[in-house]
């Protein structure tokens, strides 16, 4: 199935406000919302058109306090099918203050998100909303901050040991 013919498939089942396509970037992605996320992924895994069977990768990325957005970005494949999709999804970098920014958990549609997600809330900090088990992947559950956001400052030292 075209990327083409994924998109057309998507827009009809969910409407044109749920679907966007960028087929303007290298690789084309549709960007989702975050309130339609787990719905969309349900059907593309189940639909026999798509049976997108395998979450390889989440990723999330920090666009910065100026942009203050983050992007979470999943890329599936069809292994029957054998073709791939990348959906993106953008959200607020901080809701509300201090708040870490948030999106539903697909560990419901794809078991494999259960550490994607992980390693995105260890290092970006998004939260996974319902993720059955949110918690520290890579570094130590008390480390502080997210190393991979924009504004991360790292401490002077950890548990007595320097880090600069």
């Amino acid at each position: 199935m075209t990327f083409t013919e994924l998109t057309d498939l998507l827009t009809t089942q969910f409407g044109s406000d749920v679907v966007v396509a960028n087929t303007t970037n290298p690789q084309p992605y549709l960007t989702i919302g975050a309130d339609r996320l787990v719905e969309v992924c349900q059907f593309l895994r189940d639909d026999e058109r798509t049976f997108f069977d395998l979450l390889a990768c989440v990723t999330a990325i920090d666009n910065g306090p100026e942009t203050g957005t983050m992007e979470v970005v999943y890329n599936l494949t069809s292994i029957p099918y054998e073709h791939n999709l990348m959906l993106k999804l953008t959200v607020p970098r901080e809701p509300g203050g201090n708040r870490l920014p948030s999106v539903p958990s697909v560990v419901s549609v794809w078991r494999t998100a259960d550490w994607h997600e992980r390693e995105a809330y260890d290092l970006v900090g998004i939260n996974f909303a319902s993720h059955p088990d949110l918690r520290r992947i890579l570094l130590p559950t008390d480390w502080n901050g997210h190393p991979l956001r924009r504004d991360y400052q790292e401490d002077e030292q950890y548990h007595g040991i320097k880090t600069k």
